[in-house]
């Protein structure tokens, strides 16, 4: 008779579970199906297909335990599954705050075209959501965590053991994690104060290149030959580095030449001033050319041009000063550095004292 029970018992429980499982796949189907229908032109696409997965294991959790209620399991197994319900909930709610974080920050950065040439406000935006969404996401893997260790009851017994001894061992872990808190912290900062963004173009340590990611703890600056440098986030809060793009993306480039003291310069000015304006990649602002210093073989003449950013003003610099050299190798060679030396030459047999000598030698 025992037995009979027992096979009753289970097979009701399995057919209940069974029931459950199916009645909250079509529930949730009809709940997202009405959702997609309502919201689709009120609320950005990615946002609905991103908490599909998630919510359908809640729901599927919830009704496992509307099912499982009625049921006689015995002391033992509803402890493991009040236990065990707990951990699955505390990581399906943990998936669905990460799940609506990432597809909130996708609209945000979708909405801020970086691409465009006056990008400042966009990469402002940019920088700001990816740091705090990543700052967000070790909240939730925290609480997680904490959610999932409350559930078991001998875990918070070892908690409350360990509270005796938790100032030593906050002295210990906090000497131990000392760099990597103070990048955080310094992580954190920099989404508010900003000394970098994304794709600003900098000059750390020597090298140019643009911010591609800016994590909580490290920076990833890609140089322009394709190098990545690693830098820690507390080196931009402590050390000083170039950042060219702060306000805006425009800049002055610079071109230097040589030309010998007798050189034409206005000619060379009038040049100058006519090749920046023909090329394409000049932005209308500044062209303009000065002597910066006098040597005594040689004039340094400084053209000054400006350009939309770092990159087009790079270009436009090289074709420019080709085009220069060009002109005075073709037009004015008489204005090219040349070295002047004055040689002086004795010829010892026409000098009277060397006359007499060979002359007493015969």
């Amino acid at each position: 008779m025992t037995d009979i029970s027992l096979t009753h018992i289970t097979s009701m429980a399995a057919l209940s579970i069974a029931l459950s499982v199916a009645f909250a796949f079509l529930i949730h189907w009809a709940l997202y199906w009405i959702a997609m229908r309502v919201l689709r032109a009120r609320m950005d696409p990615v946002l609905l297909p991103a908490v599909f997965q998630p919510t359908r294991w809640l729901v599927v959790l919830l009704a496992l335990g509307a099912g499982l209620a009625p049921l006689e399991l015995g002391p033992r197994i509803e402890s493991l599954w009040a236990i065990g319900s707990k951990m699955v909930f505390a990581l399906l709610a943990g998936w669905l705050l990460l799940r609506i974080m990432r597809a909130v920050r996708t609209m945000i950065e979708r909405a801020a075209d970086i691409s465009v040439e006056d990008n400042l406000k966009a990469r402002r935006r940019h920088t700001r959501v990816r740091i705090l969404y990543r700052i967000a996401q070790s909240i939730v893997a925290v609480l997680v965590i904490a959610m999932i260790l409350m559930a078991i009851p001998g875990v918070r017994t070892i908690g409350v053991t360990l509270a005796a001894s938790a100032g030593l061992v906050g002295l210990a872990v906090g000497a131990a994690a000392q760099p990597a808190l103070k990048n955080l912290i310094a992580g954190i900062q920099m989404a508010f104060s900003e000394p970098i963004r994304l794709d600003d173009v900098v000059i750390v340590e020597g090298e140019w290149g643009r911010i591609e990611d800016i994590t909580l703890t490290y920076v990833v600056v890609r140089i322009w030959d394709d190098r990545r440098m690693v830098v820690p986030v507390s080196y931009f809060l402590e050390k000083p580095f170039q950042n060219w793009t702060t306000k805006t993306s425009d800049l002055l480039g610079t071109v230097f030449l040589y030309v010998d003291p007798t050189a034409d310069i206005e000619a060379i000015r009038a040049h100058f001033v006519a090749a920046v304006k023909a090329n394409g990649r000049w932005d209308g602002r500044v062209a303009i050319l000065q002597v910066t210093d006098h040597r005594a073989d040689a004039l340094e003449l400084r053209g000054l041009l400006s350009a939309r950013n770092a990159g087009i003003a790079f270009d436009l610099r090289c074709e420019v000063r080709e085009a220069m050299l060009k002109f005075l190798r073709d037009e004015m060679p008489q204005a090219l550095v040349r070295g002047r030396q004055k040689l002086e030459t004795e010829e010892p047999f026409t000098r009277p004292e060397a006359t007499r000598q060979f002359g007493a030698a015969g």
